[in-house]
């Protein structure tokens, strides 16, 4: 059995392989190719969860579960509030083939997630990002983004602007790229034509009369019903994308709240990013419309990333 630590994946998973590696699995979900259940949330108080995620790359591939827990104040102290590992079991034999770290793994599969989204779905001249957050997520969003488009400028904003200005400082010396935070989530987004939404909000933080028309949205920080980062507003404006329908239709909070209210139906999902990435949906219709890749993450994405990194990475002796 191999263990796969932090280290390893932040060594060998780079966005090179990842991007390539999640674009497969989600045209390999769309097809029909993998086997998966919705994951199971057990909810604790202030906001700690326990998560289940089981699934199979195939009828006779290797299949697994990612086992997580969430705990949102550990950020305020330093510590991580995504903790857990991915299972992977052997096809052939039923064995237990490897345990690797998740939050690595889950910060970089998701990123790149949105990356490939990003490709399918935001105007080719698309060079201005906005990021709503500046938690664990939003850097490894950055560093994804970029790998896809030619980003000449970052705007950031989150509820403490000495963090959000840090995170700027960081991430614009990284890439290269004028960034700056924001006073507030209307301003970042206000010339944004790529808006990442990574936060632990429970209430919208971006309304849908605040985005220009041609923007593309990844919608990425609510995994579960409840909370939701964006406005029925801009879930009704949009043409909306799932990475999962059955799991949106489900667990998609912005939609689910849209739906709630009379402003959606199940039709205004109009399809799965994989579709898209197949051919076989088209994606962005027009220069101006906006388009939302509405992201809950979902397990082929993790067990394919950690068959990328076995594969790169074979056991010592």
């Amino acid at each position: 059995m191999r263990l796969i630590d932090a280290a390893e994946v932040r060594a060998n998973l780079t966005y090179e392989l990842c991007i390539p590696t999640v674009r497969a699995a989600m045209i390999a979900l769309s097809a029909g190719q993998t086997r998966q259940l919705l994951r199971s949330i057990m909810h604790f108080d202030d906001g700690r969860m326990f998560g289940v995620m089981p699934g199979a790359m195939g009828e006779t591939a290797a299949f697994g579960a990612k086992v997580l827990s969430v705990f949102p104040q550990n950020f305020a102290v330093g510590r991580p509030s995504h903790q857990g590992v991915v299972l992977l079991f052997d096809p052939v034999t039923g064995e237990l083939a490897c345990v690797a770290e998740a939050r690595e793994i889950t910060a970089i599969r998701t990123a790149s997630a949105s990356a490939v989204a990003t490709d399918a779905l935001a105007r080719p001249e698309a060079n201005h990002l906005a990021i709503l957050g500046y938690g664990e997520q939003a850097i490894t969003h950055a560093r994804a983004i970029s790998k896809v488009r030619r980003l000449t400028s970052l705007t950031v904003w989150g509820r403490s602007p000495e963090r959000a200005s840090a995170f700027a400082e960081k991430i614009g010396a990284e890439l290269g790229v004028v960034a700056h935070a924001a006073a507030s989530a209307r301003e970042a987004v206000a010339w944004a034509d790529i808006i990442c939404t990574v936060t632990a909000a429970a209430h919208p933080i971006l309304e849908g009369t605040w985005v220009r028309s041609g923007t593309h949205i990844n919608l990425v920080g609510s995994s579960f019903p409840g909370p939701a980062e964006a406005d029925n507003d801009l879930v009704t404006r949009s043409r909306f994308i799932a990475d999962y329908r059955e799991g949106i239709l489900k667990q998609g909070a912005e939609f689910l709240h849209a739906k709630a209210a009379g402003f959606v139906d199940d039709d205004h999902i109009v399809g799965e990013i994989g579709q898209v990435l197949s051919g076989d949906l088209p994606g962005r219709q027009s220069s101006d419309q906006i388009t939302v890749y509405k992201s809950i993450g979902h397990i082929v994405q993790d067990l394919a990333s950690v068959q990328a990194l076995l594969s790169i990475s074979p056991p010592a002796g």
